[in-house]
């Protein structure tokens, strides 16, 4: 059975179909792996075994009668403690939130994934609030990643990354407001789409405003555009919400990328210093993608770091997430989040309208580029994954988790579509991440390009240790 923790989403529901296995058989393999890898990655601030149990069961019964509810009934999913799930405390990795209370409401898109029938495993590990590019919380303590155990998994969706690449489940709901699915997938060696904003609707309205995105963290691009499908659709309660689009995502991964206009841009024009063994399974990548016939490019695109500006937004929000917090609650915060609270109440109405300005410039010079290419492709990260239990890289010389992210936060700033496909790993074995970025509401054409690369074997990487197919956990670091 343990072989089921393997299997992606369309595996299972193909296997669903076909009566070869059931949605129990799935579930209780995903356990399984979960119970296993949590004492060393820690992945998981709760299990919901009893619950994911019944609702495989009741999966199973519909898949014998012919009558799934969904084309994700039965499939093992988890959720990032951020996202509100009924009858599940979401606590956002803080100590600050208490327990207690009705929890007797899902945000949107894990509301679209119960009426699908879809199995929820437990909650995945976020730093507090989700403030910061590595996955460590006062409430949690660290998640480390499935390839070193002494590594971070990324953040802020960290645990939600790990689950997937150690088989806890194929499917994965995590948030994006600065790169927090892209870091971790290139991290822990999986797919992850933060789609354009409003393609998945948000409830409640985050503190980081349209900075933040919900998006799937899976095993490849299909599972992903799968996941789209069924998330991706409007919810009365985010007035942002996008309209479906005609033509579902899993429909269009058959196109391929023949004739799509792509700009490589290997280090944004030199502002970025990127590892070499990065910048080699970036380039190997690429080159992939010309020979499945894109028109590929070396192009930088109209882009200077906004980071300035990207601060000020993503710290005025932090300060608006705690200040209802009194004195002794501030107290039990995150140090670093307690730091940029702080900065974030001293910026003035001025200077939030300032960064803005800055953010539609950005949005309105990327807008002109996609107007001569299709995609842009850059690293996901300029580095693979570095200590646990550290904002920053020892000896980085950086003082926040944005100096070592730059190619991830300003497509939050822009709202567009952006994707981090494994395409690698470096000497150690760590995996290494490309990323795709498009013009919004073309989230389309990033699930294709992703979905070619896996299709020509130019994504993936080697499992994990103890993970489906890997060394067993005690052999592990």
């Amino acid at each position: 059975m343990t072989e089921l923790a393997g299997l992606t989403a369309v595996q299972l529901r193909d296997g669903y179909r076909t009566g070869r296995f059931d949605p129990v058989d799935a579930t209780r393999a995903a356990l399984e792996r979960a119970e296993r890898i949590q004492p060393r990655v820690n992945a998981f601030v709760r299990l919901t075994a009893d619950e994911a149990l019944a609702r495989a069961a009741e999966s199973a019964r519909r898949w014998r009668q012919g009558t799934p509810a969904g084309p994700l009934d039965g499939v093992p999913v988890t959720v990032k403690d951020i996202l509100l799930t009924r009858g599940t405390p979401t606590l956002r990795g803080s100590r600050t939130v208490p327990e207690r209370g009705r929890w007797d409401e899902d945000a949107p898109s894990v509301a679209r994934l119960r009426e699908q029938g879809a199995v929820f495993l437990g909650k995945t590990t976020t730093p507090e609030f989700g403030w910061k590019g590595v996955t460590d919380s006062p409430l949690s303590g660290v998640t480390r990643n499935p390839y070193d155990l002494s590594r971070t998994a990324g953040g802020s969706s960290g645990g939600a990354a790990a689950a997937v690449a150690l088989g806890a489940g194929p499917l994965a709901l995590g948030t994006d407001g600065g790169g927090s699915v892209r870091i971790p997938a290139a991290f822990c060696g999986v797919f992850a789409l933060k789609p354009t904003y409003g393609r998945v609707p948000l409830y409640p309205a985050s503190a980081f405003g349209s900075l933040a995105h919900v998006g799937p963290m899976t095993r490849d691009a299909a599972d992903a555009a799968l996941l789209l499908d069924v998330i991706g659709v409007p919810d009365p309660r985010d007035g942002t919400a996008l309209p479906p689009v005609p033509r579902s995502f899993a429909a269009a991964l058959a196109d391929g990328v023949r004739g799509l206009r792509i700009a490589y841009s290997p280090t944004l024009g030199g502002q970025v210093a990127v590892r070499p063994a990065v910048a080699t399974a970036v380039r190997r990548a690429v080159e992939r993608l010309a020979h499945l016939g894109a028109y590929v490019e070396e192009r930088d695109p109209d882009l200077t770091d906004p980071v300035e500006a990207f601060h000020t937004l993503w710290f005025s929000g932090a300060a608006r997430v705690v200040q209802r917090l009194g004195p002794a609650e501030r107290a039990l915060l995150d140090p670093g989040l307690r730091e940029i609270c702080a900065l974030g109440s001293r910026r003035s109405a001025l200077e939030y309208l300032a960064a803005v300005d800055v953010r539609r410039d950005l949005g309105r010079r990327m807008g002109r580029f996609h107007t001569s290419y299709d995609l842009l492709v850059t690293p996901t990260l300029p580095i693979t994954a570095f200590e646990a239990g550290g904002e920053v890289p020892k000896g980085s010389g950086h003082r926040r988790w944005t100096g070592w992210t730059p190619f991830t936060y300003p497509f939050n700033m822009t709202q567009q579509p952006a994707a981090s496909v494994p395409v690698g790993t470096d000497a150690d074995g760590l995996p290494v991440g490309l990323q795709l970025v498009a013009a919004r509401h073309r989230d389309d054409l990033v699930l294709r390009a992703a979905h070619a690369l896996y299709e020509a074997g130019a994504a993936g990487v080697p499992a994990p240790p103890f993970a489906p197919g890997g060394s067993d956990p005690a052999e592990a670091q």
